[in-house]
């Protein structure tokens, strides 16, 4: 089993450090260092500038790959602490695919799964693309593609190729389920 170092961003009481401790464990992740914050998800980064730069700070002096968030963060919260420590940010509701994801047992709860992290990334992908496009257009007087809307194109293929999966082993199970009935 692959353990990756983290720095975790949580709730100053003892149930949510538990809590999102026991979450990180389950996902692979071993916990480095704790911060703790009152208010999660209230500005730009999700918590304070003076926090996020201590966060940064703390990347530097400790072996860390990424940074979980016990929260579901807002698309530009993320994006923006990521941008500012130069790692990769997990929040709660990525946290709790990824379990779900280890955990995953048949071909159709490991299709759902894929699908519901393919929507989470969706949702990021738009914020990226908003962001991009604030800036300076791309191509010759603003026409061409920006990496994010053809990465965003790939991953509405895939999720269709995943919705078509999905039905067919809806299908099949339909099919075991009528045959077990006729067999009693």
């Amino acid at each position: 089993m692959n353990v990756t170092n983290a720095i975790l961003i949580t709730y100053p009481t003892e149930e949510s450090i538990n809590e999102a401790l026991s979450l990180s464990e389950a996902a692979g992740y071993k916990i480095e260092k704790i911060v703790k914050q009152k208010h999660i998800t209230k500005s730009k980064y999700g918590i304070g500038k003076g926090k996020a730069q201590e966060v940064n700070d703390m990347l530097k002096e400790l072996k860390i790959n990424v940074i979980i968030f016990d929260e579901v963060l807002k698309p530009s919260q993320q994006y923006n602490l990521a941008s500012l420590c130069k790692k990769d940010v997990i929040d709660r509701e990525r946290i709790i695919l990824e379990i779900f994801e280890r955990r995953a047992s048949n071909s159709e709860s490991r299709i759902q799964i894929k699908l519901a992290q393919l929507r989470y990334e969706m949702i990021r992908i738009r914020e990226k693309v908003r962001l991009a496009k604030m800036g300076e257009q791309p191509g010759f007087f603003g026409l061409g593609k920006y990496d994010a809307d053809v990465y965003m194109l790939d991953v509405k293929s895939r999720m269709s190729i995943l919705k078509k999966k999905l039905e067919k082993e809806e299908k099949r199970r339909n099919l075991y389920r009528i045959q077990r009935n006729k067999i009693g």
